[in-house]
């Protein structure tokens, strides 16, 4: 299946990420060797943090030659390695996924012959990174829920908020367990969000894989 298609299947915001997989795939067909770096993520709201970390700390990826890929899923790796990997463009790769995708990230990487050996120590060697549980739980551990709170305020949504932690399914949860369910929710909220919470984070205090992934490129 074209790359393409992978991006615009039902539920995922085409638009954003066929430009990142087109505005990549163009620039590495005609960069010099070494000046082209691709960040695989899962979708569109690890792009949406990861873009608004680098631009806080003064950098334009685009200008650089980096461009943060969402996959559609992290089963989709296989087919980003190999436009991009070694047997492909041959780019600097780096990567980002939640705790519950690491093994598919590994066997992709094991395919494309990248050797990412056992452990995530040995995965950050690669330059991928896990985010454990996910993203959101990684905003929201270092914000802390009354800084989320306050943000999901100013966004206009303390009261769906409120009647999202009255339902049944939510009581027995933490508070932090149900900002996380809170964000995914709705459909293009995670992105939102993304954007949001990577926006107020303390430039001394950004969560160890979205600061790894972005020093790796």
């Amino acid at each position: 299946m074209p790359l393409s298609r992978l991006l615009a299947a039902p539920g995922a915001a085409a638009d954003h990420g066929v430009a990142a997989l087109a505005a990549a795939t163009a620039y590495a067909r005609q960069a010099a060797p070494g000046s082209c770096a691709v960040i695989l993520v899962e979708g569109l709201s690890d792009q949406s943090a990861l873009v608004t970390l680098a631009a806080r700390s003064g950098r334009n990826l685009g200008e650089e030659g980096v461009f943060v890929v969402p996959m559609g899923g992290a089963t989709n790796i296989g087919h980003f390695l190999a436009r991009f990997g070694p047997d492909g463009f041959g780019v600097r790769l780096a990567g980002l996924c939640d705790e519950a995708e690491e093994d598919a990230f590994r066997r992709g990487l094991e395919r494309a012959g990248l050797r990412p050996g056992p452990t995530r120590g040995s995965l950050a060697r690669l330059g991928f990174y896990v985010c454990v549980a996910d993203l959101e739980d990684e905003l929201i551990r270092i914000l802390g829920v009354a800084a989320v709170e306050e943000l999901i305020e100013a966004e206009g949504e303390l009261g769906p908020f409120r009647t999202f932690c009255r339902q049944p399914a939510q009581r027995g949860r933490t508070r932090a367990q149900q900002l996380r369910r809170f964000l995914g929710t709705r459909s293009g909220r995670k992105i939102r969000y993304g954007q949001v919470l990577a926006g107020a984070l303390d430039p001394g205090r950004v969560p160890d894989p979205l600061s790894g992934v972005l020093s790796r490129v």
